[in-house]
């Protein structure tokens, strides 16, 4: 796929996205906002007793950029372990996305990954380790 199809799948993200709404009976629940440019998402999931994320959803406003991250994200993510997903960075975002993100947007790309791995962080008791929204792994 070329940029124009990326830039065309990112916006159908933003205008249509996906999994939006909030999980009734969750066991995650994080809400963060991006201070720098206002951004904000909640994210909601169930999880069964392997730890793999049997629904996921979100909620919030935001960018074209966030929304349509965490639009792509709640359907890669769904299926999952929650180690697997704790394991997820900021390239394997930027690969999704599929078009190169100006540096002052990665934080926008990322908040919705790092607002689900700090409530994966929180479910598991352990929301002391901190999950820095500019990470470069």
């Amino acid at each position: 796929m070329n940029d124009d199809m990326f830039m065309e799948n990112i916006l159908d993200h933003y205008k249509n996205p996906h999994n939006k709404g909030k999980v009734i009976q969750f066991d995650i629940l994080n809400r963060e906002k991006n201070p720098a440019c206002g951004d904000e998402i909640e994210v909601t999931a169930k999880i069964n007793e392997k730890k793999d994320v049997v629904e996921i959803k979100f909620d919030g406003h935001g960018c074209a950029i966030s929304q349509a991250s965490i639009s792509m994200l709640t359907d890669e993510l769904h299926g999952k372990n929650v180690y697997e997903i704790m394991k997820i960075n900021k390239k394997d975002v930027l690969e999704l996305l599929g078009i190169n993100i100006a540096p002052m947007r990665i934080k926008c790309a990322m908040l919705g990954l790092r607002v689900f791995q700090r409530g994966i962080l929180k479910h598991e008791g352990k929301e002391h380790y901190a999950i820095s929204l500019s990470d470069t792994d």
